[in-house]
């Protein structure tokens, strides 16, 4: 059987191993570890979201391919170590699923979306208090996660203990106390420190709100620079050595030319 007629999995799978082939593989994969190939799948992740944002699904069909590309690339670095295999991660998957909806695969009853978020995270605390996971409510919290993101799960976490504000106002209430504190802040290393209570603070009161930190930032950056290319292109040349009352103007009317 011809690679080209094997399954798409398989065919994959078999790739990756002639790509990391010591002897006749490519250079470039070969020397290749975990740590390396690392960056690469936190952006292929990214660019999934992206694809999923802008609904382009032709580019998130891509963008999944090359995600998919990561586990195999990972699985074939642990095989060649006799770590684990591909199968594994297969397997740990699917049957973590199969645990984790007993309402599903097993005789629980049925459950509406709140509760099984509640029996989810309930789940998840048992097998990291059975595997040995570092004791307390905020263990297991991976922190290569972007910042923004990892606050708020971090939060999360605290608030299942009872840990938290009651309602949104006591959040918004933290990020006017942590501002008059980076004004009041007279030092490089206290600014350093109050500008990050005042990041977390919001993070908090987003969370009160429903609202996804990271994606919401990310929605803020994609603004400013739509608006920012609005400006340049208004003004026909680079915006160097403007008067900031004119770059006011131009961002102004940048704003207003947006639909409501």
């Amino acid at each position: 059987m011809s690679e080209c007629d094997e399954d798409p999995l398989s065919r994959l799978l078999s790739i990756m191993r002639k790509l990391r082939d010591p002897q006749t593989g490519c250079p470039w994969d070969i020397e290749q570890d975990f740590a390396s190939i690392a960056p690469y799948t936190i952006e292929e992740a990214y660019e999934v979201d992206d694809a999923i944002q802008r609904n382009d699904m032709a580019a998130l069909r891509e963008e999944l391919g090359d995600l998919l590309l990561q586990v195999v690339y990972h699985s074939q670095i642990a095989a060649e170590r006799d770590l684990f295999t591909f199968d594994d991660v297969t397997s740990a998957i699917a049957d973590k699923m199969v645990r984790r909806h007993p309402h599903v695969f097993g005789a629980a009853p049925s459950r509406d979306v709140p509760a099984q978020r509640v029996a989810w995270e309930e789940q998840k605390k048992n097998e990291r208090d059975t595997g040995g996971a570092a004791a307390g409510a905020l263990a297991g919290v991976a922190v290569a996660l972007p910042a923004l993101m990892r606050a708020q799960k971090l939060q999360r976490r605290a608030g299942r203990t009872g840990f938290d504000w009651p309602d949104a106002s006591g959040a918004s209430d933290k990020i006017s106390e942590e501002l008059a504190e980076v004004t009041a802040a007279t030092t490089g290393q206290d600014r350093h420190e109050e500008i990050g209570d005042l990041l977390f603070s919001v993070v908090n009161l987003a969370r009160h709100l429903d609202i996804d930190a990271e994606h919401a930032l990310r929605d803020a950056n994609a603004k400013f620079e739509r608006r920012f290319a609005a400006m340049e292109s208004a003004q026909g040349h680079p915006l160097d050595g403007l008067a900031i009352e004119t770059m006011e103007g131009l961002w102004a009317d940048a704003k207003a030319a947006e639909p409501s």
